[in-house]
């Protein structure tokens, strides 16, 4: 059964947050005279969901790399389950689902999960693993004949069928329908639920929104924003009106206060940090406004208003 929009959207529930299982120390990287990241320092706590939001460049990749050892910091320090990430023991414990995996395409999906599973001292059994990235129906096609979307739910196999404590997922959803996108959603539930620690990137930032205990956002190499979902869209005072006018927008735009405004349907969309004082004028001015509703700042609002702000000079908690 497809879980409704109520169910798919719910905010995690309050969990109390584990001790430091990866950290990242003043951290900085630089490729050539490029800097990826500039003075990073970032904690995640065992059993939480961090997502890790930002423009395409804006580092997200780099730092996931650091915290997997798959590339060392120019200057500070990256620490995973108390050492270094390359230590063979802290593998053990990590998963990790990148969309730069090349996986041979002749092997079969079952195939590549048992040799995956074979790195690992106490992985989870096949079937279980098959069900929870909804594999069943495909576990003996070829990676190669598979769809992009069959493919995405292939390396979210691979990611947990180690039974990992700390899983990086990138990107996770691309590729799947709404339903695969949903069902996978509840996985990851279940997986932070079980007390294992995620590390998401996404572009979708419903996602985000959805799953996340805590969002960091990364811009131009640094952290400007870290938070709960909440927390981080209360960051934009913007909020929107949407009415049904009379008034042109040209007019409607020389309101003080007022932002953007947009046709909206029948209606007007309009942006401003004041939405009480905008309505008094609007009232004034079109004694037959209608159908008002002020709708407060989504994440992605908040995601483009903080990212677009060239003014950060500091982390906003």
């Amino acid at each position: 059964m497809i879980a409704s929009m109520e169910e798919v959207l719910r905010r995690p529930e309050k969990r109390t947050r584990g001790a430091v299982v990866a950290h990242l120390d003043n951290v900085s990287k630089n490729y050539g005279n490029v800097a990826a990241l500039r003075n990073v320092s970032l904690n995640v706590h065992g059993g939480e969901l961090v997502s890790v939001l930002g423009p395409n460049g804006a580092g997200k990749t780099t730092a996931i790399k650091l915290l997997l050892g798959l590339a060392g910091p120019s200057a500070g320090t990256v620490n995973v389950f108390g050492g270094d990430p390359r230590n063979p023991r802290n593998r053990l414990r990590t998963g990790a689902m990148l969309q730069v995996a090349r996986v041979p395409e002749t092997l079969r999906v079952k195939e590549h999960i048992d040799l995956f599973s074979s790195y690992y001292p106490k992985p989870l059994p096949l079937a279980e693993t098959l069900a929870a990235a909804g594999l069943k129906e495909i576990a003996n096609r070829k990676f190669g004949e598979l769809s992009g979307g069959q493919k995405q739910r292939v390396l979210f196999a691979l990611a947990i069928c180690g039974d990992p404590d700390l899983v990086f997922l990138d990107e996770p959803t691309v590729g799947l329908d709404v339903e695969a996108r949903r069902t996978l959603w509840e996985e990851i539930r279940k997986l932070v639920a079980r007390g294992k620690t995620v590390l998401l990137t996404t572009h979708y930032l419903q996602e985000a929104d959805a799953l996340s205990d805590r969002i960091v956002l990364i811009n131009k190499g640094s952290i400007i924003a870290e938070g709960t979902s909440a927390e981080i869209k209360s960051r934009t005072a913007n909020r929107q009106i949407r009415c049904i006018s009379s008034l042109p927008i040209a007019e409607v735009c020389t309101i003080p206060t007022v932002l953007e405004v947009h046709a909206d349907r029948e209606g007007l969309l309009i942006s401003t940090p004041c939405p009480d004082d905008v309505l008094r004028e609007l009232f004034r001015r079109d004694q037959r406004l209608s159908g008002i509703e002020v709708i407060s700042a989504g994440l992605e609002e908040a995601f483009l208003a903080l990212t677009n702000d060239n003014s950060n000079s500091e982390v906003i908690r």
